[in-house]
């Protein structure tokens, strides 16, 4: 920078030559006296050293030397101020460099350094030079420090010491010397400086290496050009990138000082490079937790390989972030679904594993496998070439023996399954958007604590999130929205599913759902669902719908609870275990459903809100709380909320026990279950027996199994209409169906009595 050639400004005084009248004696201010026809002063044409000159006859203590104009003292402008001197007789004084500070209202700054340092002229007749720099900012070399309130000066020296003498002055000089402070000033180091190159094939690492050494807190620029870096290359301090780097796959990348995309696409100048690399370096290193998007929208042309991204690692086990920005597909080939058939064979005695696959080397890990006898969502999970087998995520329920499967590996914009293990990993304020041509996020094939919050699933073409392994393990999805792209749909014709799992402890919270085939098909235990708002509708009439949730776990061990299902039921079943399972143990227990609002329109009915499917026999119900739900049907009626798909097989009624069906609401639906029931019996003519047909009303149209208690409603009379005060006993399970109470009495009697009766033994 210098302001005499930017913008055209003169600094240098006025010559002597040109008149005396502007050199003051004083301060330089208007009015003060000048040298012009002084008697201890007078311009000298022809001195042999200087040619024209100033000579002054030294009478005051500090004789004053001042130009009168008003030179301008500018932001980030530096001027350096120059005066050559030579003693000619007399007393020898010591000369220095001096001004007055200026403030808009032509007042003096207070507080400013008004003088240079001093230098004694020693010798007459030797030319001395005395200097100084002037300038508004408090930077090393500055000598005169004038801060933001100068806004000009008036410049010139002052000559100190005995009277007497007599010295001549050459013009004096003022010059912007801003350039000798402008890399400090505008903290910025160049790696041209350095010897980079930026052709594309020389190596510029070193020069990158030593300009961010020399940096020490500065700004390194990588101008115009393209910088191939040979190695890793960490910067210690920021970076601005007006050009690009290569460098090799198993480079990184580090801005430790600018950690986030925007840098990283500036360095790379493609979203998708960028972001691998990015994510390389957030594995690699120790200062960062998180890796900003910055509100970009990141346009990405292939699936994203993540553990190909990374490199040198195959597991991570240390809390990892991604947020705040956007990925969307463009289009291409890449994204189509591959599709392989394969001859298999499948023994339930090794529920989770294919053997003898034939041309097992083409199917790729994260395939979804369908074939007969296999149930929703169970993925290739890892494979054997040698020994032709492949390890599945979940059992098969009825595939013994050998048959011709179908491989289906859907393309994900990030997909983990390279990865051995990704542990305490989150995405928050994400936005996925797929268009309707490919799926989000595969999960690596084992890790804990997946989270994605505040995000959105928009419009994948097969799967929101999917789990081929047990990269699921106490998995949490909270606050976020999958958009389908099937809304223009039947609910019956949609295949996409929001998300599967196959682990323990999932956490499903305060999502909402748009019109999925399948909001989730959770395939472990303990799982806690709450707060979603999930709708599955469709504008057809006399619709059959689809289940929301889809449990594939028996011994299930879960909670949904306060949640909002749309045009939607729960189904549980045993699809994803082999059957016949159940040679003691817990069957189909441990699920609470609590506080969910359901609702449903135009459906057949048929439908149920809670479906319980057997796949094989000798399994039952053990432990299911429903409480405190609202059920309620839109234009149509249905008989009940509950029941049990037999399409496979049936249930063991004799065996059901702690079943609790309590304080739900029912709005047009015929049959309001209670598990407890609790119902009045009218006999109108003594009988000896009374028979109490329970019919289906009790839930699941299960056994009448277990009376709590009898209580007579008003008095029980006899033939001869007297009070009759004895109790009857009972017979569970009566009738062809099992489904009638037996009372017995002493004698015939009629009247009425309450029975409070369950469906379930006790516990």
């Amino acid at each position: 920078m210098n302001k005499a050639i930017t913008d055209g400004i003169v600094f240098t005084p006025s010559p002597f030559a040109n008149g005396l009248d502007v050199w003051s004696r004083g301060n330089g201010t208007p009015g003060s006296d000048t040298y012009d026809t002084a008697s201890d002063a007078a311009f000298v044409p022809a001195d042999p050293d200087f040619g024209g000159a100033l000579e002054i006859l030294k009478t005051q203590s500090v004789q004053r030397l001042r130009y009168m104009g008003e030179t301008p003292l500018l932001p980030g402008c530096y001027l350096q101020i120059r005066a050559r001197v030579k003693a000619v007789s007399g007393a020898l004084p010591s000369v220095r460099i001096a001004g007055f500070a200026g403030r808009a209202d032509g007042s003096a700054v207070p507080g400013a350094q008004l003088t240079g340092p001093s230098q004694a002229l020693t010798t007459y007749g030797a030319v001395v030079e005395v200097s100084a720099i002037v300038g508004i900012g408090d930077r090393t070399g500055v000598d005169m420090v004038w801060g933001p309130e100068a806004i000009y000066g008036h410049f010139g020296l002052d000559l100190a010491g005995a009277n007497g003498g007599v010295v001549r002055i050459d013009d004096i000089e003022i010059i912007d010397i801003t350039s000798a402070f402008l890399r400090d000033m505008m903290s910025l180091v160049d790696v041209r400086d350095y010897g980079a190159v930026g052709d594309g094939t020389t190596d510029d690492h070193p020069a990158f290496v030593a300009a961010d050494a020399a940096a020490d807190g500065r700004e390194v620029l990588i101008p115009e050009g393209t910088y191939f870096l040979g190695d890793s290359m960490t910067f210690t301090n920021r970076t601005r990138f007006q050009g690009t780097v290569t460098m090799a796959a198993s480079s990184i990348l580090s801005l430790t000082k600018n950690f986030h995309m925007p840098a990283y696409i500036d360095a790379f100048g493609n979203d998708e490079l960028a972001f691998k690399k990015a994510y390389q370096a957030l594995l690699n290193n120790s200062g960062h937790d998180s890796l900003d998007l910055g509100g970009r929208l990141l346009t990405i042309n292939n699936p994203i390989d993540m553990a190909e991204a990374v490199n040198n690692r195959t597991t991570y086990k240390i809390r990892r972030i991604i947020r705040n920005g956007q990925f969307s597909y463009a289009p291409g080939s890449n994204w189509d679904t591959e599709v392989y058939t394969s001859q298999a064979t499948y023994s339930p005695d090794n529920p989770k594993e294919l053997t003898n696959v034939a041309n097992v080397a083409n199917i790729p890990v994260g395939s979804l496998i369908e074939g007969n006898g296999v149930g929703r969502e169970v993925y290739v999970f890892q494979k054997n070439v040698g020994q032709g087998t492949i390890t599945l995520s979940a059992p098969l329920y009825d595939a013994d023996g050998t048959q011709v499967f179908t491989f289906r590996r859907f393309k994900y914009i990030l997909d983990f399954s390279g990865f051995d293990q990704i542990s305490k990993f989150s995405m928050s304020d994400i936005e996925i958007q797929c268009s309707g041509q490919c799926s989000a996020i595969l999960l690596p094939p084992t890790g804990t604590g997946f989270h994605l919050r505040d995000s959105f699933i928009t419009r994948p073409k097969d799967r929101g999130i999917t789990s081929h392994g047990e990269g699921d393990q106490g998995m949490m999805i909270d606050r976020c929205q999958f958009l389908s792209d099937e809304s223009p749909l039947a609910s019956t014709a949609r295949v996409s599913i929001g998300l599967n799992t196959n682990a323990n402890d999932v956490k499903l919270r305060n999502n909402r759902v748009v019109h999925f085939r399948h909001f989730a098909v959770i395939g472990g235990s303990s799982s806690i669902i709450t707060g979603n708002h999930i709708f599955q509708g469709d504008s057809t009439q006399n619709a059959v719908r689809m289940p929301a949730l889809v449990l594939t776990r028996i011994n299930n061990r879960g909670t949904i609870t306060g949640n909002y299902i749309d045009n939607a039921f729960i189904e549980w079943t045993n699809e994803t275990q082999q059957f016949p399972t159940r040679q003691g143990g817990f069957s189909f227990s441990a699920l609470s459903l609590t506080n969910n609002v359901f609702l449903a329109s135009n459906t057949i009915p048929a439908f149920k809100y809670i479906v319980v499917k057997p796949y094989g026999g000798d399994h039952f119900i053990n432990g299911l709380t429903v409480t405190g739900n609202t059920f309620r049907m839109i234009a149509v009626n249905i008989d009940r909320v509950e029941g049990i798909d037999t399409s496979f097989a049936t249930m063991d009624y004799d065996r059901f026990r702690n079943v609790r069906f309590s304080d739900n609401a029912f709005n047009n639906i015929s049959l309001r279950s209670m598990n407890p029931m609790v119902l009045d019996y009218e006999e109108e003519s003594p009988q000896e027996i009374w028979d109490v047909d329970f019919n289906d009303t009790l839930p699941f149209a299960g056994f009448a199994q277990t009376v709590e208690s009898i209580l007579a409603r008003g008095p029980i009379r006899d033939a001869n209409n007297d009070t009759y005060w004895g109790t009857p006993y009972y017979l569970a399970k009566q009738g062809p169906q099992n489904r009638r109470v037996r009372l017995f009495w002493e004698r015939p009697v009629r009247g009425t009595m309450t029975m409070r009766v369950r469906m379930d033994n006790p516990v």
